[in-house]
């Protein structure tokens, strides 16, 4: 990949992360601004993919923000690899991932039914 698309794509990673933890955390871009002690249009700029910022905004950015700058500019493999984490460490959901590639796909699609009649509090009948 060339080095300007590489760039440009790292930038709209930068640009999603920061919209997303900002309203996350109920912040304004005129409030994330004034957290780091620059123009709101600079924030604009950023979340909208045409100011890349630098490595020192990328740590004010963080610390405005109150997150590691790690994910700032964490991509989508990495934020999947997160979630299977966060799933697998439920020892219940652990289990139950470690049968399914022993199901065959109409075993599969039984069990998908059957959690999502449970969950929607439905009872089958047979």
């Amino acid at each position: 990949m060339p080095p300007a698309v590489a760039s440009a794509e790292a930038g709209l990673q930068v640009a999603g992360q920061v919209r997303e933890i900002r309203r996350a955390r109920h912040l304004s871009q005129r409030q994330l601004a004034s957290r780091m002690q620059v123009p709101r249009t600079y924030i604009s700029k950023i979340e909208n993919g045409k100011a890349i910022p630098t490595l020192g905004s990328l740590e004010r950015l963080a610390c405005a923000l109150e997150v590691d700058m790690r994910q700032l500019v964490r991509d989508s493999r990495s934020r999947r690899e997160e979630e299977v984490s966060a799933i697998l460490s439920d020892p219940f959901l652990a289990e139950i991932a470690a049968m399914l590639p022993h199901l065959d796909s109409l075993h599969r699609t039984l069990l998908y039914g059957s959690v999502r009649d449970m969950a929607a509090g439905r009872r089958r009948t047979a």
